[in-house]
């Protein structure tokens, strides 16, 4: 087999559709397997270049692969849906990945490692247990103010001020409600401690990463955003410079020009919502807190300036953007950041 071979996989639960090209351009072999019939067929393979979309499961066959000796390229998927062409079928997703791996300005994502979706395992989790605390406490709060029983602003005030209504008889709330209302009550408290389990084990993940460590002596990079970075990014130094980095993020302008003209508008929101929330989230900390030191640093003094400047959210981007810029120089030369003290 040439070196030249080029093997699509569009990857499915339990059907995958496979093309083979050992010219660019040309679709020399087709093939449907099942997952038996997919390893099998890829081990008595030469070694060649595996294609498939950065999708679900991409990451788990693209270590399969690579054991067998193939080398692995995903594509993002946004990126391949403009090769195919007319209806999309697995056919033609697989041709399409042909020729968008054929584009050399497509970058690839590269395979993630069984601790780095570990970490990603977690803070999803973390997630949806976070959105569903949310959602609860929404829901007592407007259950309750239908009854005239206002809670005051903050989280940690739900739970004890509703057990603490639940023991007063004269307090308002139907019997037939109270039962149900203790019951979400014990469900928000269980949520909470998964919520917390899930921050400790990544506590303990974290002591084994000594980028996690240098990255968390970053203002506004804490445990969570550290922990996020590695699990989704992987190694920083594959892109080329701090604002290759901050764009991959979302962080950049988004731009409009043709001509002469420059059009520089909001941040583009590209690449994973998550990190750039949580980016963006430690920002606003950090900002917040340089309003209160006595003595901030030249990062923390910049930041209240563009504050006094455009406003808070927009400073709190625009510090975002700089701490991703930070990040990466941060990742790439293995040291700890070191703030500079703010000249008078």
């Amino acid at each position: 087999m040439s070196d030249n071979t080029r093997i699509a996989v569009d990857l499915a639960k339990s059907v995958f559709e496979v093309a083979v090209s050992v010219r660019p351009g040309t679709v020399s072999e087709r093939h449907r397997l099942s997952r038996a019939q997919l390893v099998r067929f890829v081990a008595q393979r030469p070694a060649a270049t595996i294609v498939m979309e950065a999708c679900g499961s991409a990451h788990y066959w693209g270590r399969e692969f690579q054991q067998l000796g193939h080398q692995v390229v995903l594509l993002p998927p946004q990126r391949v849906r403009p090769y195919v062409r007319g209806n999309k079928t697995d056919r033609t997703d697989a041709t399409g990945m042909l020729e968008a791996y054929r584009n050399a300005e497509i970058r690839p994502v590269p395979v993630k490692s069984v601790a780095q979706q570990t970490l990603a395992a977690l803070h999803r989790l973390r997630s949806g247990w976070l959105a569903q605390r949310t959602a609860q406490l929404n829901s007592v709060r407007g259950l309750l103010r239908e009854f005239g029983i206002v809670i005051p602003v903050g989280a940690p005030h739900v739970v004890p001020r509703v057990r603490a209504l639940l023991e007063d008889a004269d307090s308002g709330i139907p019997d037939a409600l109270r039962n149900t209302l203790a019951d979400v009550c014990t469900d928000l408290r269980t949520l909470e401690g998964r919520i917390t389990q899930v921050e400790r084990q990544l506590e303990a993940l974290a002591q084994q990463l000594p980028t996690v460590a240098r990255l968390r002596s970053i203002p506004g990079v804490g445990l969570l955003t550290a922990t996020a970075l590695v699990a989704v990014v992987g190694d920083a130094r594959r892109f080329p410079s701090g604002r290759h980095f901050a764009s991959y993020v979302g962080l950049t302008p988004r731009e409009y020009s043709s001509g002469a003209t420059r059009r520089l508008g909001r941040i583009s929101k590209r690449g994973d919502a998550y990190l750039r929330m949580l980016l963006i989230h430690g920002a606003r900390t950090t900002l917040w807190h340089a309003k209160h030191r006595k003595e901030p640093d030249s990062l923390r003094s910049w930041a209240v300036r563009v504050e006094k400047l455009r406003g808070h959210n927009k400073a709190a981007v625009a510090l975002a953007n700089k701490v991703a810029r930070i990040v990466w120089a941060v990742w790439t030369r293995e040291n700890t950041f070191t703030a500079i003290a703010h000249a008078a």
